[in-house]
């Protein structure tokens, strides 16, 4: 298969399969020889195929928009991403270390503030946070982890070096469509998982039952295991009728639970009620009891905070973890590692500017076309600006929006982010990508070998969120010289 010289050389970064002289990389190899093997109306038989199983499967996103919301069939590029075993090991330790500290902070947050009271997080910092839940003060959850499920997006600069762009700790997404695309790249590429060591991905919903099934109230019972959905209009919707599916566990809605006067949460059956020991939940805090948080929301479980706050039923994440999923509060996580851990980063943080502090806020403004500008508890790439693409009317709307909320606002240097081949009309163009891997946490930690890689499809383009176009490509770590 042709390599489009013309379009590497206009990208210029660091690719993920091929070398600067566009020769394969070590474990990119025997993939490339492959492909260069087979006629392109195999290729695209194969390509047709995924599609084919994609919409018959129906794996499928939701896209919200003015137009209304759009149901659209999963984008999977065929052409995997690939990594060694070898690079692979450090990243993962990196995300047990950072994981670790951030659920420190959670419950140091909720508790003491003990990093606020010696001056390492600002107070300020806390006080304005819309993630804060003074409802959710003196609890410590069992284990002490507030975040049971973390999907750590990572990029790669045009040198290499591999960062942290976010965490996100309060309903993190897109495990099952990492799950469903490597069954899909079995049945097309079958030959190349009997001849490549591959490490396996599908442990990830034994390890996530398990995780959930530690959390239980009744450990010497088999728990109840519930998960909690908006329901069938939301765009993860099918992630949530898969993971309850693989794991064996009731899919439900707010209106299918009850909490008794006992505070003790029941999931209503044909039977009778049953008490549900675990619930994972994938609504938003303001909206999982109306008792305590918003007073209208018909998705949540009047009185589950109660149960909660009892120690009656473990809520995995648990309500309040979204204090560290916010984009201010992420520039502060080196700290934290060392602080709590008393150890250096294994991953760094993207640079960042925050524009609650003057002079760096005075630097954003004054370079806003050379920066990527993104607002505090944004995700799915909304409400951000990336300085160097937009138009001149858009930053000077934009550096009023920051004036206006400084808080809300950070900026970071415009990554020139890593490439990887993707087909395009039957030749191989570089296109951008992250990688969001999933890390689980109890009692013990657990990460996914490789996770979810998002590429944007578009030429040039840096987004890669699936709602903004991007698609998605299979991750393989490969198990080198066995």
């Amino acid at each position: 298969m042709k390599i489009s010289s013309i379009e590497y050389a206009s990208i210029q970064t660091y690719d993920e399969l091929l070398t600067p002289s566009l020769l394969p990389r070590s474990a990119a190899q025997p993939l490339l020889d492959y492909l260069s093997a087979i006629d392109e109306a195999d290729l695209t038989a194969r390509r047709q195929a995924a599609e084919a199983t994609i919409l018959a499967m129906g794996i499928t996103f939701t896209v919200y928009s003015d137009a209304g919301n759009i149901d659209r069939a999963w984008p999977l590029d065929v052409v995997p991403r690939v990594m060694t075993r070898k690079e692979w090991d450090p990243i993962q330790v990196g995300l047990k270390q950072r994981l670790t500290a951030l659920n420190l902070f959670i419950n140091d947050i909720y508790n003491k503030q003990q990093i606020v009271k010696d001056g390492v997080f600002p107070i300020e910092v806390l006080k304005d946070s819309v993630n804060f839940r003074p409802q959710c003060v003196g609890i410590t959850p069992k284990f002490g982890v507030w975040a049971n499920i973390c999907g750590t997006d990572l990029v790669r600069d045009a040198d290499g070096t591999v960062y942290v762009l976010e965490d996100n700790l309060r309903v993190p997404s897109g495990v099952s469509y990492m799950l469903e695309n490597r069954q899909i790249m079995k049945r097309i590429f079958p030959e190349l998982f009997r001849t490549s060591n591959i490490l396996p991905v599908d442990g990830y919903t034994t390890e996530l039952y398990n995780m959930l099934a530690a959390l239980s109230p009744r450990p010497g019972d088999q728990p109840v295991i519930a998960v909690l959905t908006p329901g069938i209009y939301n765009s993860a919707y099918f992630e949530h009728s898969y993971l309850a599916q693989q794991m064996g566990a009731y899919l439900v809605e707010g209106s299918d639970l009850v909490v008794d006067e006992k505070d003790i949460v029941y999931i209503k059956t044909i039977t009778g009620l049953q008490r549900v020991d675990v619930i994972y939940r994938r609504i938003d805090d303001d909206f999982i009891d109306p008792e305590v948080f918003n007073p209208d929301s018909v998705l949540g479980v009047a009185g589950l905070m109660r149960a909660w706050r009892s120690g009656n039923v473990a809520i995995a994440n648990a309500p309040g973890a979204g204090v560290a999923d916010d984009k201010v509060v992420y520039t502060y996580v080196p700290k934290m590692i060392k602080y709590y851990l008393d150890e250096d980063p294994i991953l760094p943080n993207v640079p960042s500017y925050l524009c609650m502090h003057k002079d760096e806020r005075e630097y954003v403004i004054n370079n806003i076309d050379q920066l990527v500008v993104k607002p505090a508890n944004e995700s799915g790439g909304y409400g951000m600006i990336i300085g160097s693409r937009a138009t001149q009317a858009e930053r000077d709307a934009f550096v009023e929006l920051i004036k206006k909320n400084p808080r809300n606002y950070m900026a970071q240097p415009t990554l020139n982010l890593s490439t990887a081949p993707a087909i395009v009309n039957g030749v191989l163009v570089p296109r951008h990508l992250d990688l969001r891997p999933f890390v689980l946490q109890s009692k013990n930690q657990y990460v996914t070998m490789g996770g979810l890689t998002r590429v944007a499809m578009r030429q040039g383009s840096l987004v890669v969120n699936s709602s903004q176009g991007g698609g998605s490509k299979d991750t393989w770590i490969v198990e080198e010289g066995v």
